[in-house]
Parts: structure tokens; C-alpha cells; sequence
């Protein structure tokens, strides 16, 4: 996806050359644990339902080919160039930080990996629940940035400083553009005092092997973001070992951790 920051360009371009590597990575390592979040209860046949940030879209076919063809979903995106509208999928242009909520009776509204790069996530947070219809759900979905990926394998301690080296300049990065890298942490709160009820959170981790689709993200990321990294006082050489070490088999890591929110609107 897309992800906006404090003073309105973008961390994470759709448009970049990067995207759709970092897209594929995401969708391999997440669209699993989402798709047994959206089970029954949460989905079912005919629902009407609004996917926030769908980025590549992967998940808005999921849930297209659920609810069947008496359903609706509508994907939205600031910048939709990858998702393609098809029978009961529906793309809109939409920024969920400063435009309406595109409907206000959906059966399921899912955000991943949006909210967390939103200053205003509070706020947001606040219109998609008052975007629900009685009895449905919102799923929110985030990176925990506060917890350290803990390296398992290094070839050496100083390829393993450096992991932690550019992976800190990374989080700072990302602070300084908006990012709340503890907001997974606050989202089971934040539902409740919404006023959503059977909310309930699952946090999953897994280690990555230098070479896996998992530990590409790291490259990539260090591509999309290197100005600012340069910027923070990392040098070339520095990101170019980096970028061997992710791709090296005998290094290992523990994955972000993703944590999974959901809670139902009364009714």
C-alpha cells in the first residue's frame, strides 16, 4: 500500500519501482494469517465489505470470492494502479485520512498495514467503526515495530551489528514520517473504547531465512528508503552489506510481529 506521512508524501509509493516486490512479500507472509481472520463469523456469503489500503488487492479477491456473487467489496487505495475491478470487486481512489468514509452499513471493513503510518490513526480508527453496520466487524492489522527482529544466525557478530545498525535507522525513519511503530499494541484498546465487542487479538512471528520471500522485505525497504537512511548517516557500503546479508541462507531472523485486531459493532 501506499502509507502517508506527517507532512503528506508517502513512505511507501504504489508507483515506486519497489512496490510490487515489497507487495509479494507482504501478501506471502500475511495473506494466510488474514484469510483465517476473515473466516466465519466475520465473513459471510453476501456481505458488503470495504477494503482499506488494498495495495496489490490480494486480499479484496480473497474476499470477493467468499462472500460470492450476492456480495459486494470495494477496494480503495490513494493510489489503486495495481487492483482491477471485476464482478462483485469494486476500486475506488480513496484517502481514508481526509475524505469520507465511502458508505456507512459495511458487513466487514479490513485495514492492514495502513493505520500504523497514519498520524491520525485514532481518528481513522474512530470513522471506520462508525462505518460499520450493526453486527459488523473491523480487522486491523499491523506490524509491531517495537519489539527488535531478533537475529538467530549470523556469519559473523559484526553482519548481525549491522543488521540491527540499519534495521534502527530504518524505525527511525519511519518515526519521523508518522509512523506509531507501537500502535499494534494500542489497537484492542482503541477498539473497545469505540465501543466494539468481541474483540480479540492474535499475535504471529516466524523466522526468515536470508533468501526467503519473508527476508526480501528487508532489501526492499532499504531500497524504497534509502535518501532517508543516507540521510541518518548510513553509507552505501553499509546498505549494500545489508542487502547481501538478507540474501545470504546462513542468516536468520525473527519476523516483525504482526498483530491481528478484530471487534464487532453491536447490533
Amino acid at each position: 500500500m501506499a502509507t502517508a506521512t506527517s507532512d503528506g508524501t508517502y513512505t511507501f509509493d504504489n508507483g515506486a519501482p519497489d512496490a510490487v516486490p515489497q507487495m509479494h512479500a507482504l501478501e506471502s507472509f500475511l495473506d494466510p494469517i488474514t484469510t483465517r481472520r476473515l473466516a466465519h463469523p466475520v465473513l459471510r456469503p453476501g456481505a458488503t465489505c470495504w477494503e482499506v489500503g488494498a495495495g496489490g488487492g490480494s486480499i479484496a479477491r480473497r474476499i470477493a470470492r467468499a462472500i460470492g456473487d450476492g456480495g459486494h467489496v470495494l477496494a480503495t487505495d490513494i493510489d489503486p494502479a495495481h487492483l482491477v475491478a471485476k464482478g462483485n470487486l469494486h476500486v475506488r481512489r480513496h484517502d481514508v485520512r481526509t475524505e469520507p468514509p465511502p458508505g456507512d452499513a459495511f458487513d466487514l471493513i479490513h485495514a492492514r498495514l495502513v493505520l500504523l503510518h497514519l498520524p491520525e490513526r485514532r481518528r481513522v480508527l474512530r470513522t471506520l467503526t462508525g462505518a460499520l453496520a450493526p453486527g459488523g466487524w473491523l480487522v486491523v492489522e499491523e506490524f509491531d515495530c517495537t519489539t527488535p527482529q531478533r537475529v538467530l544466525t549470523a556469519p559473523n557478530d559484526d553482519a548481525a551489528k549491522l543488521f540491527a545498525q540499519v534495521m534502527d535507522a530504518m524505525m527511525g525513519v519511519l518515526q519521523e514520517h508518522g509512523a506509531g511503530l507501537g500502535w499494534a499494541q494500542d489497537v484492542h484498546t482503541e477498539m473497545t473504547l469505540a465501543g466494539l465487542t468481541d474483540v480479540d487479538t492474535i499475535t504471529h512471528s516466524q523466522s526468515w531465512a536470508g533468501g526467503s520471500t519473508g527476508a526480501s522485505l528487508y532489501e526492499t525497504n532499504s531500497r524504497q528508503l534509502e535518501p532517508d537512511l543516507l540521510a541518518a548517516g548510513l553509507s552505501p557500503d553499509q546498505l549494500h552489506a545489508f542487502r547481501r546479508l538478507v540474501r545470504d541462507p546462513g542468516f536468520a531472523v525473527m519476523s516483525y510481529h504482526f498483530v491481528s485486531t478484530r471487534g464487532r459493532l453491536p447490533g
